[in-house]
């Protein structure tokens, strides 16, 4: 008979994390004394010769056949000894042992095993659970139904006492195979299934329970957001989890046994919760969830026991929690003697809330603290929090009461892990519901602070849950600028009652409070890099233009000593967080003023907690040269010295380092920085550019060098870094130098160096396609003026344009899409867009990538197409008939069919698509439109421009269309209010301006059907009439909508439509009065007429309007509105409108 060993049978560092044994269980006797025997020999055996072992003791396995001879069970028996012993010596490794032999030996020993030989069973089980985890062996189908079958044969035959054992091999083979294990869903979780009746909340032997808990989580294993369950299985399997969770440990049982089958139902949580997105349904209750995590996020941490409420509801403020007095627990109050890390020494206080912070200490101040004797430093890290492993407990009692705490950290981990995967799979939205149950409020004067994810952060002694715990926050900070966009503080407070925006301001101002004393506090570097990526997910979301100045100072000066840091992670994640820092609502005035404040080139000052005084600690290391310190008051240098931050970066990317920061950095001294740090160094350089380009202006060539200098690397990912570096000043040159006509000697020189490096180099590079694109995108951005100044004796411009020209017939669709974008760019410089062959060969570029078959490219193509045409317009009005005749009739002719082709497209290419008809239809000549070539393009063209306005594109799509039709109706040579199609676009537009929901439409269609410069544009006496009336209908109903975002546009599409009636009244002929006279004359004449004398009495006319026969945009012509009616008046014959001209002139009077 077999000895069966319990997990307290060994000690803990023979138990996984779910508590179950590594070790196998002995046989009595002589055969323990072989197995022992047999271990002890194949600790000599080197791991080489393992897979020798293996093969040998399956041929001996494999030539027995099932027999019930006593000799046949003694030798299966130790069999099955020498390979699970030969397994626990660590020999066999999935490198010297293949998967297939494995699930050969496992079949052929299931066949040798029958039901009645219970130690061979459990001899059998043992193995299969040490083969499978120990070589990280995934079975084969035929495999897995053999041995998942045998297992639950063995659960309905064999004893209770093997069920265990049994079960422990049984979720070994359904760990990740739960999808193909859907035939023995029924048996295991359907009605008296097996793991249904082990689980049970009246299940009294505990291992049992936490065996089946075990089997279930894992069988809930699967691909992430694809879930396999059927409803029943997995309602089942929630349940069974939750009630699991919620009951109380049973009498008797001990805590350990406990905590293990608490992380099995956490951990199986966590599976179910990856499966998909979450489903709120009565029997899955958020509330209730989240209640049970946030208790089990605190269970067995020191000096808490919490009662929580079984259920949490959405609300503003936290719910009540009940924290009793915790018992005097001696071993709990032992004062753990640990090393205190420099960084912990010495405190500074961010401003925030009073009182005592979630930490339990009270918040130091100058007038509380004594005195400090020169050469002392505060001590404000916590003794339980300097160490950086779960294990390294002191413990004068023995191990018990340090395993006990080990077990107690693993719930919380694991409740903290099940809390992230709630954070993934459950909208943001609903979540933000329970917002205050986990983020903390300012801290209240007298009440103790509610418990929070801070709460772990601070307090929590075990490294891995405080990262966890930070991990969930940086979860729930990710993309959450939406709602922490509502937060606000920067009005006078209100003493009735306390706004919500104002309590969102309050946590945002604790989390920074709280996170700051973390981050003084963390001596762990694994955990520290949570801190630091939590602030920076904090920073990147927080509104801090609607907040009281004052938070991110602190800030800065906390995290500039982090640079220096041993730890590659912390060093990244701390330049992540500068990033942050200078990207969030750029430009911010605070982070301005910390950023034009002078270095010391005498390390770092007085001014900042965190930074260690004197020599500088085991975990910091030395700044390298030219590295600035952190700015400060007291500190030396001019004003006119480069930012701080500029220096910084540039020490990091291009300065040598003088030691090791870590040991994981093998290279040898005066290498450079790792890989990552450099190129978040870079990052921070171009965040820094884009928000404050003013500020590193004047080391514009220096930048320009730096970037030369990454784009001649070796490494692809620092050349692309370099790449875009380059690109963000290239555009923030622009937008310094847009309106300046001759920019600054320092700009051309910039980029004629730029223009005559390595970047033509990356251009070219066609084994980097990333890159190229990348290169395409920083050609597109440079500065038109500064292009035209470029030497002419190095022939720069045109070696850019031929580049450019030829990477539009590149293979790979991003790199054709961004150079036929830069051509778009460079379409519309000055310098070039008169060179009658560089626009031919722009056309043919693009018309050639119109047709790709990448959206990408078309869409590209499209916008480019519409800037070119914009040229066309342009030198049309500047050089006159010369350019219009340069240009070919049949390149012209492709671009409309190119045009109208698109203009059935998605409607990322449409949008430009229809931009570009209007264009060109204006600039077509008589001369063009009298060739037959052209008559029935024209036709499609306008059909497509008016199938556009009607269609149901975006509101995007439709403006451009009907902003193209009044461009066209421009061209004084198109036959409108002649040719078949007029009356389409005119009733295209006409429906538009009545009945489309988006105003901004309405306003251009209405300015659109005020182009037409004489009456015989308009067609004839009925086509004119109903242009009137659907202006006046539109004029009457313009307040009509029924989204309140569109009312803010009223006012300008009322004006729109009344310069619209009177420019037809000034148009007019006799034959149209009655018609004119008939809508004044009706019950809308009041409203019409008071609209008109509102529009009139303001003496300006906007947004556009008609000067003589010319339409002017964006102009405005100043005078009384009373004389203009006054000149349309006079032009009618008819007296039904002396009643007009008399209100009129008594609304003068």
């Amino acid at each position: 008979m077999a000895v069966r060993v319990t997990s307290s049978s060994f000690p803990p560092s023979d138990l996984d994390l779910n508590g179950y044994h590594h070790r196998p269980v002995l046989p009595p006797h002589k055969a323990a004394q072989n197995a022992l025997h047999v271990t002890m020999e194949s600790a000599l055996i080197p791991s080489s010769d393992a897979d020798e072992q293996f093969r040998r003791l399956f041929s001996r396995l494999r030539a027995l056949r099932p027999s019930d001879r006593p000799s046949f069970k003694t030798e299966l028996n130790l069999l099955f000894d020498q390979l699970i012993s030969e397994n626990s010596s660590s020999s066999f490794t999935n490198e010297n042992i293949r998967q297939e032999e494995v699930c050969a030996l496992l079949v052929h020993a299931s066949r040798l095993v029958p039901h009645s030989q219970e130690h061979l069973v459990i001899k059998l089980c043992q193995l299969i659970h040490q083969l499978l985890n120990q070589l990280q062996v995934i079975v084969d189908e035929q495999t897995l139904d053999t041995l998942v079958s045998y297992c639950t044969r063995a659960l309905r035959t064999c004893s209770l006492w093997t069920h265990a054992e049994i079960l422990l091999a049984l979720s070994s083979l359904v760990y990740g195979n739960g999808p193909r294990c859907q035939q023995y869903l029924p048996e295991l979780l359907g009605q008296n299934g097996i793991l249904l009746n082990y689980s049970d909340s009246c299940q009294t032997d505990i291992e049992l329970c936490r065996s089946a808990v075990h089997c279930m989580a894992n069988l809930c294993l699967g691909v992430p957001g694809h879930s396999y369950f059927e409803e029943p299985h997995k309602q089942i399997c929630y349940t069974i989890f939750m009630q699991t969770l919620q009951s109380p440990k049973p009498p008797g049982v001990e805590e350990i046994s406990f905590c293990t089958l608490l992380q099995s139902a956490l951990k199986g949580m966590q599976y179910f919760l990856n499966g998909e997105k979450w489903r709120a349904s009565p029997d899955q209750d958020l509330g209730c969830l989240l209640a049970v995590l946030k208790k089990f996020m605190f269970y067995g941490l020191p000096g808490i026991n919490v009662e929580m409420p079984r259920v949490l509801y959405p609300a503003p403020l936290p719910q009540y929690e009940t924290i009793p007095a915790a018992k005097t627990d001696p071993a709990q109050d032992m004062p753990v003697q640990r090393k205190t890390p420099a960084v912990c020494q010495e405190v500074c206080f961010c401003s925030g809330g009073k009182g005592e912070g979630p930490a339990g200490h009270p918040r130091l101040s100058a007038h509380l603290a004594p005195p400090l004797q020169p050469g002392v430093r505060t001590q404000f890290c916590p003794q339980w929090k300097k160490s950086s492993s779960d294990s390294d407990f002191s413990d004068p009692e023995g191990g018990m009461q340090s395993k006990l705490r080990l077990y107690h950290a693993r719930v919380r981990q694991g409740a903290l892990h099940c809390f992230l995967a709630v954070v993934k799979c459950v909208e943001k939205k609903v979540l933000y519901g329970y917002w205050s149950s986990f983020i903390p409020n300012a801290p209240g004067i007298g009440s103790p602070p509610s418990l929070t994810l801070l709460n772990i952060a601070l307090k929590d002694p075990s490294p891995k849950a405080r990262a966890g715990s930070l991990q969930v926050l940086s979860a729930l900070l990710e993309g959450s600028r939406q709602f922490l966009s509502v937060a606000e503080d920067t009005g006078a407070p209100r003493q009735a009652f306390t706004p919500f925006s104002a309590t969102l301001a309050a946590s945002i101002r604790e989390l920074h409070r709280c996170l700051l004393l973390a981050l003084l506090a963390e001596s762990s570097s694994q955990t520290l890099t949570q801190v630091i990526k939590c602030f920076a997910h904090l920073v990147s979301n927080a509104p801090y233009n609607r907040l009281k100045p004052g938070l991110l100072i602190p800030l800065w000066k906390q995290i500039r000593p982090y640079v220096r840091h041993r730890d590659v992670n912390v060093r990244v994640s701390s330049l992540t967080l500068l990033g942050a820092l200078v990207s969030a609502q750029a430009p911010l005035p605070e982070v301005r003023l910390f950023l034009q404040q002078p270095g010391s080139a005498h390390g770092p000052p007085a001014s900042g907690g965190s930074t260690p005084q004197g020599p500088h600690p085991p975990g910091w290391r030395h700044p390298g040269h030219g590295e600035p310190a952190v700015p400060g008051s007291g500190t030396e240098g001019t004003p006119e010295a480069p930012c701080w931050l500029l220096q910084l970066c540039v020490a990091l990317v291009t300065q040598p380092r003088e030691e090791p920061h870590s040991d994981s950095d093998a290279a040898s001294s005066g290498s450079l920085e790792p890989s990552p740090v450099r190129l978040e160094a870079l990052q921070v350089l171009a965040h820094l550019v884009k928000g404050y380009f003013p500020l590193a202006q004047a080391c514009l060539l220096e930048l320009g060098q730096l970037s030369a200098r990454c784009l001649r690397e070796q490494d692809p990912s620092v050349q692309l870094h370099g790449a875009k570096l380059l690109e963000e000043l290239g555009t923030g040159i622009i937008q310094q130098y847009r309106t300046d006509a001759s920019p600054s000697d320092q700009v051309v020189q910039f980029w004629s160096e730029v223009l005559t490096g390595p970047l033509i180099g990356a251009l070219q590079n066609e084994q980097h396609l990333t890159l190229q694109t990348s290169a395409c995108d920083t050609l597109s951005s440079v500065l038109p003026q500064a292009f035209s100044q470029l030497p002419v004796s190095d022939k720069t411009q045109v070696l850019c344009i031929t580049v450019l020209l030829g990477l539009t017939y590149s293979e790979n669709s991003l790199v054709k899409a961004a150079a036929v974008r830069a051509l778009g760019v460079y379409i519309l410089f000055p310098c070039l867009r008169e060179d009658v062959m560089f626009v031919a060969d722009t056309a043919n570029a693009i018309l050639t990538a119109l047709d790709d078959r990448s959206p990408n490219v078309r869409a590209k193509a499209a916008w480019s197409l519409g800037n070119l045409t914009d040229t066309l317009i342009v030198n049309m009005e500047a050089v006159g008939l010369d350019f219009q005749e340069d240009i070919s009739d049949m390149l012209l002719l492709k671009m409309l069919l190119s045009a109208t082709q698109a203009s059935a497209d998605k409607d990322r290419v449409k949008s430009n698509a229809v931009r570009a008809l209007g264009n060109l239809l204006h600039f077509l000549q008589p001369a063009h439109l009298s060739k037959p070539a052209f008559a029935l393009p024209l036709q499609h063209a306008m059909r497509a421009l008016t199938d556009t306005v009607r269609g149901d594109a975006t509101m995007k799509v439709r403006w451009n269309a009907c902003y193209a039709l009044g461009n066209a109706f421009r061209n004084p040579g198109l036959p409108l209010g002649a040719a078949s199609w007029s009356e389409e676009a005119y009733s295209a537009l006409s429906s538009a301006v009545t009945s489309c929901r988006n105003f901004k439409v309405r306003i251009k269609s209405a300015a659109a059907l005020s182009v037409p410069a004489s009456r015989e544009r308009y067609g004839d006496t009925r086509q004119f009439a109903e242009v009137w009336s659907t202006l006046a209908r539109a004029l009457e109903h313009s307040g009509d909508t029924e989204d309140f975002l569109e009312y803010r546009y009223c006012t300008s599409l009322r004006s729109q439509l009344c310069h619209a009636l009177l420019h037809l009244m000034t148009l007019c002929l006799s034959r149209d009065l009655p018609a004119l006279a008939a809508s004044l004359g009706s019950q809308s004449a009041p409203a019409l007429r008071g609209f008109l004398v509102s529009y009139l009495g303001d003496g300006t006319l906007t947004p556009r309007h008609v000067v003589g026969d010319e339409d002017v945009a964006g102009q405005t012509e100043t005078g009384n509105g009373l004389e203009v009616l006054g000149r349309a008046l006079s032009r009618l014959k008819d007296g039904a409108f002396v009643g007009t001209v008399i209100l009129f002139n008594t609304h003068r009077s």
